[in-house]
């Protein structure tokens, strides 16, 4: 028996989240060798964890039965560190850069309220706004994929409370330029939230405008450069009175301590950060350079391939078959049926991933 009316119905609005394949998934659809299977379709570091990290993890096991501090204090210390922010600016949350968007979206967001997503981009934008009660209101991202700040501004009304930006965006990779930033913090009362994910690929970073506007966050992540998917923590960089209310609503012990002692390690190993990033940056030029479709320039880990006049479903289908997992880019609101987004893999991994590609624009 359901009682689907105890359920609010903001609730049915929320489509739902469409993740990457899995290996497992893949392998049991096609009969393949699980082992043989190249996963480039949900961004993760394919350098793994760092060493320290994973024994970060096995020493924190015993202490399984213990809570974490409330506020993950001794993260929120080595992420000083490493950003150069004070412990006042900064949050740490689990699960995810998604925990953070929840924690904001639950802060500031009552019935009827706006936020403004530039599309397309990441899709969980619109889910924690909607589980609130917020509207989405959606504006179209050029051809390059940037973003004009005049059509965000457009957008607002009296009942937006937050704009979404990403940067390096996904699934296109090109990055926000701070005049646009400034343009939009300066002529909006809305908080605006700045998607960090994939900076450390990047050339350049936006968080040290936190110190000057005082709504804007920064939300990053330790899923991708520093190949701590699994374990789902994130951080946000914040003024401080938007830190102080945040704490005050956030959700204590939000941080696992195997989470929270293994971002600590992943943080001190600067050698493994540079290879991740390093194998990122000359990975996407080779893709970029030697792919039969056209590649869009990124800043991040993963390219955007568009495999027009195919269609990105029938070219990711035969990549499936030959047991290697990229993204199609349909699922993403407003980025059309040719759209494929791949994630920079190993050279090896990459050398298949080409010949695939050229295989699929001969056969298709």
């Amino acid at each position: 028996m359901s009682r689907p009316e105890l359920i609010k119905k903001e609730i049915f609005e929320i489509a739902e989240y469409v993740p990457g394949k899995s290996i497992e998934e893949i392998a049991s659809a096609y009969e393949l060798d699980p082992a043989t299977i190249i996963k480039l379709g949900s961004n993760e570091n394919p350098l793994g964890p760092s060493p320290k990290a994973v024994e970060a993890l096995i020493n924190a096991a015993p202490g399984a039965n213990i809570y974490p501090s409330a506020d993950a204090r001794e993260l929120r210390e080595a992420l000083s560190e490493y950003t150069g922010f004070p412990l006042s600016n900064l949050v740490a949350s689990g699960p995810g850069m998604d925990g953070l968007l929840d924690g904001l979206c639950r802060l500031t967001l009552e019935k009827g309220d706006e936020v403004i997503v530039p599309t397309p981009t990441f899709a969980y934008y619109e889910l924690p706004a909607l589980a609130c009660g917020g509207i989405p209101v959606f504006v179209s991202r050029e051809a390059d994929f940037s973003v004009d700040p005049e059509k965000v501004l457009a957008a607002e009304t009296p009942r937006t409370k937050l704009i979404f930006l990403c940067s390096p965006n996904n699934p296109s990779g090109n990055l926000l330029p701070e005049a646009d930033l400034r343009k939009v913090l300066e002529n909006t009362r809305a908080l605006v939230f700045v998607d960090e994910a994939y900076v450390e690929f990047a050339d350049r970073n936006l968080a040290g405008l936190v110190s000057e506007y005082d709504n804007l966050i920064v939300g990053r992540t330790f899923s991708k450069a520093f190949g701590l998917a699994g374990l789902r923590l994130g951080y946000g960089i914040m003024p401080e009175w938007l830190q102080r209310e945040y704490m005050r609503a956030a959700t204590p012990f939000c941080v696992s301590l195997p989470a929270l002692r293994a971002g600590i390690a992943a943080l001190s190993d600067t050698e493994h950060l540079r290879k991740s990033i390093e194998l990122a940056r000359k990975g996407r030029e080779d893709l970029k350079e030697r792919m039969p479709f056209k590649v869009y320039p990124s800043q991040a880990n993963f390219v955007l391939v568009d495999v027009a006049p195919l269609k990105s479903k029938a070219v990711s289908e035969a990549l499936l078959k030959k047991g290697i997992i990229v993204r199609p880019c349909d699922s993403f609101r407003d980025a059309g049926d040719t759209l494929i987004r791949l994630t920079v893999g190993t050279p090896e991994q990459n050398e298949k991933v080409i010949q695939a590609f050229e295989a699929a624009k001969k056969e298709l």
